[in-house]
């Protein structure tokens, strides 16, 4: 929209020459910005401003150098200009005709500053006519700046920090294997095997799950035979069975002497030709690469076994290191460690808290209260209890950033980095308490560096706006129903998504009331901006005098004056 704001000068006064002048009268309709009002975009103002001079204003001989001033109250911006020249100069400048007049555009920007959105555009001119000095009045061509997407240092405050979880887990799978070998075409169980420290250890571990019954639960074993791939495959397959019968009632005994009840389950591989490839590939045997290529090429198993016999020189290395590994039988013990249940954590916590582990107590942190000052003191003590571990001290640093207290969340987050500088959830916070303050640069630094954190793609998208990059902003925040989340799609002008988004908070504060009323003035509902507005500045009174001078206002001047009264 366009805002045609004429000045009435005396034509005496507009302009004066020493002598005397042909320069005509600069007026405002002869500039025409884009957008009106002006509007902040990525820490900067810019716009388009198209200069249209009629005939009979600019003389032959005459120079003029536009530039474009904001002026606000406590200082002013001056943006790159652009010169103009008559018909009669030498130059390289734009050639305004006196007869027909000209036309050209200008891209102007000014760096943001707080106090631009009450604030007037002004064309000044620096001209001279015959090598003299001419003095041209300013023209105001625009007013105020529409401000809203610096919105997102308020928008921020309610969005989501990183949260460095735990990863306690309640069950968590466990095994335990042993291995039995047997002599080649054997599948008896000889002493010199179960007398054997795997073996032993095996049946120590049946042992230590029957008496920690309640930490330790067992789920099955499992017995997994195998026969060396050389020799008849009839044979092979036997034998292999064989060696798992008789496997499996050894482990069934151990388990009626433990007096446990599980599962054997037992299978059995003929020739085993993926242990015999992988046993190859990790041996020192001077032509393994040859074995593995005859692999490659056959499949049948008598082929193979035939021309890796054909390999003389290096078959009776496979028969001596090789194939004697697998002749075995692999038993396996599955078995679950259960944890402590919520109550006793808690128990545990209040009666000596150093027996839980950094995951139990950032877990009961995390998920076991909803009380600020509780989960503060189970983080403080994970802190004195394991001092390098980052995630307590991230998540106090959230706490006081709920709070609103930025000072102690940043010294939290610091501390984090201290221990690990590259943790992703203190790096992104930081980033977050950055863009409060306004200094997307940093928030970029900081964000950049926490890909891993759950909250990055929210994150990254207030840095977006911050960015003025709305489209990716909306893109990054598309399942997010925050402030941030709203205000993109305001700036995007997706009007529809951002009333679904601000409909959907679930917990509004004064800066969702303050972009519903945004959304208003911009679909020009009078009484929901109304409505919304007073709730914003209930809420935080500092709202008020933002509206007074929020150009997104302009059309409702009445309207916000009765409110902010």
């Amino acid at each position: 929209m366009k805002k045609n704001i004429y000045v009435l000068v005396p034509a005496a006064a507009a302009f004066m020459l020493t002598g005397c002048s042909k320069f005509g009268n600069f007026t405002s309709d002869m500039f025409n910005v884009t957008p009106t009002p002006l509007e902040y975009v990525g820490g900067e103002v810019p716009a388009t401003v198209s200069a249209n001079i009629p005939s009979k204003v600019f003389p032959k001989k005459g120079i003029v150098t536009c530039t474009p001033v904001l002026r606000y109250n406590g200082g002013e911006a001056t943006s790159a200009g652009k010169t103009f020249q008559g018909e009669k100069i030498q130059g390289n400048n734009t050639v305004i005709s006196y007869k027909n007049g000209g036309a050209s555009t200008m891209k102007i920007s000014f760096p943001w500053a707080d106090g631009m959105e009450s604030s007037e555009l002004y064309m000044t001119f620096a001209a001279t006519k015959g090598g003299k000095s001419v003095e041209l009045n300013d023209v105001k061509i625009d007013w105020g700046v529409q401000c809203t997407a610096t919105l997102v240092k308020d928008a921020v405050k309610s969005g989501n920090s990183g949260e460095a979880a735990d990863q306690f887990q309640r069950i968590i799978a466990q095994k335990q294997e042993a291995q039995i070998k047997f002599l080649i075409g054997q599948a008896n169980l000889r002493g010199s095997e179960l007398n054997s420290s795997n073996i032993k250890d095996f049946i120590a571990k049946l042992k230590n799950i029957k008496d920690d019954e309640k930490g330790l639960k067992l789920n099955n074993v499992e017995v997994s035979s195998y026969a060396s791939p050389d020799g008849a495959f009839s044979l092979n397959e036997n034998l292999a069975n064989n060696r798992g019968k008789n496997s499996e009632s050894y482990v069934n005994q151990q388990l009626k002497k433990q007096k446990l009840s599980g599962n054997v389950d037992t299978k059995y591989t003929a020739e085993d030709w993926e242990g015999f490839k992988t046993l190859v590939q990790q041996s020192n045997l001077q032509d393994k690469d040859v074995v593995l290529r005859v692999l490659s090429m056959y499949s049948d198993p008598e082929q193979r076994e035939q021309e890796i016999k054909n390999l003389s020189s290096v078959y009776k290395e496979l028969a001596d290191a090789v194939l004697p590994e697998l002749r075995r039988s692999r038993l396996t013990i599955n078995y679950d460690v259960i944890g402590r249940s919520d109550d006793e954590i808690l128990a545990q916590f209040n009666d000596d808290a150093s027996k839980l582990s950094v995951e139990e107590l950032l877990y009961a942190a995390n998920k076991l209260t909803t009380d600020a000052a509780k989960k503060e003191a189970i983080l403080k003590k994970t802190t004195e209890l394991y001092p390098k571990d980052y995630r307590a001290y991230n998540n106090l640093g959230n706490l006081a950033y709920k709070k609103g207290d930025v000072t102690t969340a940043s010294n939290f987050y610091k501390k984090a980095l201290s221990v690990n500088s590259k943790a992703a959830e203190p790096n992104v916070n930081l980033g977050l308490i950055a863009l409060q303050n306004g200094d997307a640069k940093t928030a970029e630094s900081y964000i950049a560096k926490g890909s891993a954190s759950n909250n990055y793609d929210e994150a990254l998208g207030d840095l977006y706006i911050a960015q003025g990059k709305y489209k990716q902003a909306t893109a990054k925040l598309a399942e997010s129903y925050t402030n941030s989340a709203a205000l993109a799609s305001i700036m995007n002008k997706d009007y529809a998504k951002a009333k679904v988004v601000l409909n959907s908070i679930k917990n509004p504060d004064a800066t969702t009331y303050y972009l519903s009323a945004v959304l208003a003035a911009r679909t020009n509902s009078k009484s929901e901006l109304a409505s919304n507005l007073k709730k914003a500045i209930s809420l935080n009174s500092a709202y008020a005098k933002k509206a007074a001078t929020d150009a997104e206002f302009n059309k409702y001047a009445s309207e916000i004056a009765s409110i902010v009264k």
